[in-house]
């Protein structure tokens, strides 16, 4: 049997060595950046938000990945925007410096929106919470969503209350933020096309706890209905003050009212409440139950934003994977292009703009300390 030749030798031994270094070197790490609220009153968000990307990386790295024929191994860099606009832009900027790969975030639509451009210029795909409409509308084409846009939300909760709920007088208030505004405008529209009219529309902001002025000028309105676009660390006091003022308008919101959280923080006064979500009810969709477990047990509390960010942290893995690589500018392409069975969701997918093409709505009312399904409007 002939033996190699010298230099046929070097070589595999070469190979070797490249293989045996490349093994002791361990997977490449792979970053990616998420950025929420994790301090302040809309830190529950964005801890739930955390809960599940933690979770998925967790699952993505069990599977031991290989991308571009190297194994991989994912880390998360976490940032607290802290609901605020201007810290979006920096902690967007501390990203782009860390070449991450991309970003799951940020949650409110007022950080997302303008930490957006800063990803878009440096061709970073975002998948965001955000679901104010102008997040997409901007044209960016690394701009995706995690749920459905206030758009559909706004315009279903509009026609219910007018046409299902019979309450044709209403009040509405906003706080102001790309969220607050975008889903009070959609709800407002909806509602006057249903036939529904519009007594008063005022405003506050995101930190406001006193709204004693706003519903002293309601009240002489006597709508049958008031419509609160904001979170529950408003929701819930503007509430607790409605009872106060003896205020008996039924009280309607969206889904950052929708929480543990506002059940907590107004007790038997919250009873009653209606608040619209994205999405099927987790106990209708086995993955979702599932993962709201596993945030429970891991981390003690659950919302309902774990099992998108589940999703969207998902989605983003399965694109590098079928592009065979993490280099964004490779990827994009096929996460536009996404068709995924998720625990959020069995069909997600995006449209040219990077909103969700199928979305379903639920709305609950607070009934006894729980939220309690009254109806769900697909959207597929």
């Amino acid at each position: 049997m002939p033996h190699p030749a010298p230099k046929q030798c070097a070589l595999i031994l070469a190979s070797a060595l490249l293989a045996s270094s490349v093994a002791a070197a361990g997977p490449t790490t792979v970053k990616l950046g998420f950025a929420a609220p994790l301090t302040g009153p809309q830190a529950h968000y964005g801890a739930d938000m955390k809960a599940g990307i933690v979770l998925a990386l967790e699952d993505i790295n069990k599977q031991a990945p290989v991308i571009g024929g190297s194994p991989v191994k994912f880390e998360l860099m976490t940032e607290d925007d802290q609901a605020d606009p201007k810290s979006a832009t920096s902690v967007a900027q501390r990203f782009v410096d860390a070449k991450v790969s991309g970003i799951i975030g940020h949650f409110n639509s007022g950080t997302s929106i303008p930490a957006s451009k800063v990803y878009a210029d440096a061709g970073i795909p975002q998948i965001a919470m955000a679901t104010a409409p102008t997040y997409t509308a901007q044209g960016f084409k690394t701009t995706f969503r995690a749920m459905t846009s206030d758009t559909q939300q706004g315009s279903v909760m509009g026609g219910f209350v007018v046409k299902k709920l019979g309450l044709k007088t209403i009040a509405i208030i906003d706080d102001r933020t790309a969220y607050g505004q975008g889903l009070a405008d959609q709800f407002e529209k909806a509602a006057k096309a249903a036939g529904g009219v519009v007594v008063q529309r005022e405003y506050t902001t995101d930190k406001a706890t006193d709204f004693s002025s706003i519903l002293t000028n309601i009240k002489a309105k006597q709508p049958a209905a008031i419509f609160y676009g904001g979170a529950d660390a408003q929701s819930a006091p503007l509430t607790l003050q409605m009872r106060r003022l003896g205020i008996k308008a039924q009280l309607i919101s969206g889904e950052m009212t929708r929480t543990d959280n506002y059940l907590k923080l107004t007790g038997d006064a919250g009873d009653g409440v209606i608040a619209s979500l994205a999405g099927l009810p987790v106990e209708k969709t086995p993955g979702a139950s599932e993962l709201v477990a596993r945030v429970k047990a891991r981390f003690g509390a659950a919302d309902f934003y774990a099992p998108y960010s589940y999703d969207a942290t998902m989605v983003m893995f399965k694109a590098m994977k079928a592009a065979n690589s993490t280099d964004p500018a490779r990827y994009l392409p096929f996460l536009a292009k996404t068709r995924h069975a998720g625990v959020s969701s069995p069909n997600i997918a995006y449209d040219a703009r990077g909103d969700l093409k199928f979305g379903d709505i639920t709305v609950y009312k607070a009934q006894k300390g729980k939220w309690t399904v009254l109806e769900t409007v697909s959207g597929s």
